[in-house]
């Protein structure tokens, strides 16, 4: 029986952020407004009025930062290139200020041993385009962002070789656009038909396609290209036969996927999803899918949580089942702890889609807890050295039956401003206190920094 949770000897270990919630510097070296910007400065969007503007100060501490990565001992980095720092416009000029600082940013992970993967989107569009033609609303947005990979890749991929493209397209197309309600994520964006949505969604994916291409024709050299995708997982109640087909059915239309990793990884929507949307199914022209379905190194999973399912006598053949109002769950509403979801999502993609070569990162997972800093001055957050403890030993199994994940990472290395709850939340392992920006490792960051030095969970 397998007991020491040993990962292969070649398993990348890392942590993840993303640029408007760590950066800060929002109107430094010639950056505009991005999208989040513009949301965040509307009363009553953001749960404390907050907005990223300062955020963890991470475009003047960079250095200090990785110093600290590097005593983590990861020896990957995941994070986000903020367009509108690089093209403040959207379109057009680039900003060789903003090109500069990721320069020096790179350069710092190099010489500190750490292997730099790159997200070119998340979620910070240019608040330009938005007034220009409705940033995702817009097919444009698609050629755009093409240009805007090229004009990064151009000058970064002497020094970057790990590139994602897009970071969840469903966050900020299905919850920042909706029909008769107010969205709770930029652009925040209200249009009048389901339809609309998920146009824009397609129109992202067409991004992502896109950007694919425009990545490998400006990289100087071989490049690995992986989109990031927060699937929906679907568990099965119990590993019978009946339960875990049940389950496999409702992956295409947990969340999103049907219209969204399907495309992406098999060329086509989801027709379950196609069916149900009938009307509501966004235009798709002739040549789109096969932009779309572009040949990946790896996807990566930005996995929380997950859905229980089970075999149900019903048209579907499945029935989700509600959680008990005693369920356990974290300090967010929707981050309730199902460790089994890590190993399902891994699984399904590679059964369900039909992918057992595509290799699979898990790039974020993590929670957010109600740390404090006790009176030795530490911060003892046992309750995320549980919740990550419990999702490594289920992506170990992933592991340990085949499936092919190459990698981990942790969200997040500090907390930051977690969007529409501000800094009410807490996803670091590393604190920052936002007064003064000390950072203070919390208790999670020595225990992964031993579940790294072990290569294994601890």
């Amino acid at each position: 029986m397998q007991t020491s949770y040993q990962f292969p000897e070649n398993f990348m270990w890392g942590v993840a952020t993303s640029a408007y919630q760590i950066e800060g510097a929002a109107s430094v070296g010639d950056r505009k407004p991005s999208v989040w910007d513009t949301f965040s400065s509307i009363p009553g969007l953001i749960e404390d009025g907050s907005s990223g503007a300062v955020a963890c100060d991470h475009y003047h501490r960079y250095k200090s930062d990785i110093e600290l990565m590097a005593k983590l001992g990861i020896k990957h980095y995941r994070f986000s290139i903020a367009w509108p720092r690089i093209i403040p416009d959207g379109r057009g000029k680039v900003n060789e200020q903003g090109i500069d600082f990721y320069k020096r940013l790179v350069d710092c992970l190099v010489e500190n041993g750490i292997t730099p993967h790159a997200t070119l989107f998340h979620w910070d569009s240019p608040q330009a385009l938005e007034d220009l033609y409705g940033s995702w609303r817009s097919r444009e947005m698609a050629s755009d962002f093409a240009d805007y990979a090229t004009a990064v890749v151009s000058r970064l991929g002497d020094r970057v070789t790990n590139w994602m493209t897009i970071n969840e397209i469903s966050q900020f197309t299905h919850v920042g656009y909706a029909a008769n309600h107010q969205p709770t994520k930029a652009p925040g964006t209200i249009v009048t038909s389901l339809k609309e949505v998920w146009q824009t969604c397609h129109n992202a994916l067409l991004a992502h396609g896109l950007g694919c291409q425009a990545i490998r024709a400006a990289s100087p050299g071989s490049c690995s290209v992986a989109l990031v995708a927060d699937i929906g997982v679907s568990v099965p109640l119990t590993e019978s036969a009946a339960d875990v087909a049940a389950a496999q059915k409702a992956f295409h239309v947990t969340w999103f996927n049907g219209g969204i990793i399907f495309p992406a990884i098999t060329g086509a929507y989801s027709p379950i999803i196609l069916e149900q949307l009938g009307a509501d199914a966004p235009d798709i022209h002739s040549g789109d899918l096969e932009t779309i379905n572009q040949p990946l190194e790896a996807l990566g999973i930005n996995n929380y949580t997950g859905h229980y399912v089970r075999a149900a006598d019903n048209k579907d053949g499945y029935e989700f089942l509600a959680l008990p109002k005693s369920y356990p769950r974290l300090n967010m509403p929707w981050l309730n702890i199902v460790p089994e979801g890590m190993y399902w999502g891994i699984r399904n993609i590679s059964e369900v889609l039909g992918r057992k070569d595509l290799p699979l990162l898990i790039t974020e997972n993590g929670c957010a807890t109600q740390d404090e800093v006790n009176a030795k001055g530490e911060v003892m957050d046992i309750d995320r050295i549980f919740y990550l403890r419990q999702h490594l030993k289920a992506a170990h199994r992933a592991v340990n039956e085949g499936y092919p994940l190459k990698g981990y990472f942790l969200w997040s290395f500090m907390d930051n401003f977690e969007w529409e709850q501000g800094y009410t939340r807490r996803f670091g392992i590393t604190y920052v206190d936002y007064k003064t920006q000390e950072r203070i490792p919390k208790a999670s960051f020595n225990w992964y920094a031993e579940c790294i030095r072990q290569n294994r969970v601890v």
